[in-house]
């Protein structure tokens, strides 16, 4: 069940309840297509520095600040994720703040799980419609929002891990991709990693590529990661 047939949604949760930010993960995952989780506010800000995410769930209330403190990272972002800030403040001015401060939408606790997810479709299908960035390297182009690939126009099939590698090199083309931002990109934070499944996932990508005549090239820089560029 998601947001807009064809999306797959990323989701990060901000919550430190260690009973509410597992079932929060759970139940967006199930709803969107995958979901993680974390406690603090710097864990946040780390996670969203080498993560795009689609949907952000932030509490307010967290061990090592205000979870609005976020926010004005997240409005510098782009893609801008959406966000929805849940908290026991339910304050209008409090409110009031945190649409000021740039949250898409504000769910006082306590509240119904099916609330929830309604009112996060909601934001990601106005965040959306609002989007329309397409990234062109030679002739290989990326929909950014449909996570779609074409080369020379046409459309191209590539398999989860290998899009998410390939959408994190895209948004950072020209510079050298660190490999631990490809494992993050292409797994959840809590999956087991195989030593050379990076490795594996590029060889794969690269072969796929030049299948289609792709004139885009990904060279690994030793010690480091990879780099793509349109050469």
């Amino acid at each position: 069940m998601q947001t807009i047939p064809g999306k797959s949604v990323h989701v990060l949760v901000v919550e430190d309840d260690p009973h509410l930010g597992p079932w929060l993960r759970d139940a967006l995952a199930k709803a969107f297509g995958s979901s993680d989780v974390v406690t603090t506010l710097d864990e946040g800000r780390a996670a969203v520095t080498v993560r795009n995410f689609d949907l952000i769930v932030i509490d307010r209330a967290l061990p090592d600040g205000d979870g609005l403190e976020l926010l004005p990272h997240l409005k510098q972002q782009q893609p801008r994720p959406a966000t929805v800030v849940l908290t026991a403040q339910d304050d209008p001015i409090d409110i009031a703040r945190a649409l000021d401060d740039g949250a898409d939408d504000y769910v006082g606790k306590p509240f119904e799980p099916i609330e929830l997810i309604a009112r996060a479709k909601a934001v990601l299908r106005r965040l959306f419609l609002d989007k329309g960035a397409v990234v062109s390297i030679a002739n290989l182009s990326y929909d950014v929002v449909n996570r779609a690939v074409h080369v020379d126009q046409k459309p191209i099939v590539i398999p989860r891990r290998e899009l998410a590698i390939l959408e994190a090199m895209v948004r950072r083309a020209g510079r050298v991709v660190m490999r631990e931002t490809l494992e993050i990109a292409a797994y959840g934070f809590e999956d087991e990693i195989q030593s050379n499944a990076i490795e594996t996932h590029v060889s794969r990508l690269r072969r796929r590529l030049r299948e289609t005549n792709c004139k885009v090239t990904i060279r690994p820089v030793r010690g480091l990661g990879y780099l793509l560029s349109g050469d």
